[in-house]
């Protein structure tokens, strides 16, 4: 099996395990991976949860398609974080419950959606800035987007939900998952007194694990 087959077979079995476990509702999200001759996207309109490894797109850096069926409409938005982070090598955006949830919430830190309730969401997530609201497809959020991956690995899309990258399609698919598990922890945790890590265990990850916060 090829490498763009593998990764095929891989987006096909990731996407249908988040479907399973209700991250992805309906035909809600996208999957994408880097290649060395381009990158593979999921299609428009389709369920994460019953992909085909051929139907998955194809494209190349200038946006045009080279195989399967035509892209998500958010390509654009995939594009703009491959070319504002080189060590990107997939990107998964989902719906996800609470994590849309939070980028509905008023008066958010724009810089800092989530605070660092956990050890794992600062390793794995970092910082999670807020994207002003953009209607779907609108080609300005990828030039929003672009502004910010460069110094994040994930952004909150407001109205909408996360956006996250990762070296690989199996730690952005774990990213993803923490940033969701702590957004449920924060909105759970919202009428109670909460103990976020201080600075100096923050520190202690960025020395000790390389976490960038």
């Amino acid at each position: 099996m090829s490498n763009e087959s593998a990764l095929r077979e891989e987006i096909v079995e990731i996407g249908r395990s988040l479907y399973l476990r209700g991250l992805s509702p309906g035909s809600s999200g996208n999957i994408s991976v880097r290649l060395d001759d381009g990158w593979l996207l999921t299609p428009t309109n389709a369920c994460l949860g019953r992909l085909d490894p051929a139907d998955i797109a194809k494209l190349d850096w200038q946006g045009n398609h080279l195989a399967g069926k035509p892209a998500s409409k958010e390509a654009f938005l995939h594009r703009a974080v491959y070319e504002g982070r080189e060590d990107s090598g997939a990107i998964v955006h989902l719906h996800c419950t609470h994590s849309a949830a939070v980028s509905c919430l008023d008066c958010l830190d724009t810089t800092s959606c989530l605070p660092p309730l956990t050890p794992y969401f600062v390793m794995r997530v970092g910082r999670l800035p807020l994207i002003p609201y953009h209607r779907p497809g609108d080609p300005q959020l990828g030039e929003a987007i672009r502004g910010l991956v460069g110094q994040h690995s994930s952004v909150l899309l407001a109205n909408h939900g996360p956006v996250v990258s990762g070296k690989s399609l199996e730690a952005a698919t774990y990213a993803i998952e923490e940033l969701e598990e702590t957004a449920k922890l924060y909105l759970l945790l919202r009428q109670q007194p909460v103990r976020p890590l201080d600075d100096e265990q923050i520190d202690e990850l960025r020395q000790t694990f390389g976490a960038q916060w």
